[in-house]
């Protein structure tokens, strides 16, 4: 059984995925939506992050239950940027940019948590499966919302 495995890659996947929204929301500061929305969305990462951690120790894995985020000093130089580049074009190219990214970390991201619970399903760990059929709503919401940001925004960002 490998199921250890698939934890550990979801754990490392889960605080990739933290680590991207909250860069966003830092490097997006003056977008409101943007902003508040990735900030929700990396919550639940940095929760996902913990359970996995304690996921983990029934298959021997020791794994960090904090997630991790951006440097202290990138988060301040990010929000530093989107209050200086705030009013220019440049940001919709980056906000294209990090949505682009942001939709491939969690499509990525989803699909750990869909191979977990197959694994989960096929080892009959109920308590596994149920966590995992729990968590993997809200990463697919993660990159629905991408998706959509960039159907949204982008028509006016590439037309101008």
């Amino acid at each position: 059984m490998k199921l250890d495995m698939a934890i550990e890659e979801l754990h490392r996947s889960e605080n990739e995925l933290h680590g991207v929204l909250l860069g966003m929301s830092d490097r997006h500061e003056v977008d409101h939506e943007v902003f508040h929305v990735t900030r929700t969305m990396a919550r639940w990462s940095e929760l996902h992050v913990a359970e996995l951690a304690e996921a983990g120790r029934e298959f021997g894995l020791e794994l960090d239950p904090r997630a991790a985020g951006p440097a202290l000093w990138l988060e301040k130089l990010q929000q530093k940027t989107s209050e200086l580049t705030g009013r220019r074009s440049a940001p919709g190219l980056l906000l294209l940019a990090d949505l682009r990214h942001l939709y491939r970390e969690a499509g990525g991201t989803a699909l750990d948590w869909e191979l977990l619970a197959q694994g989960a399903q096929v080892a009959k760990k109920k308590q596994l499966l149920d966590f995992a059929e729990r968590c993997h709503p809200q990463t697919l919401r993660v990159s629905k919302w991408a998706e959509a940001k960039l159907k949204e925004s982008s028509p006016q960002i590439l037309a101008s």
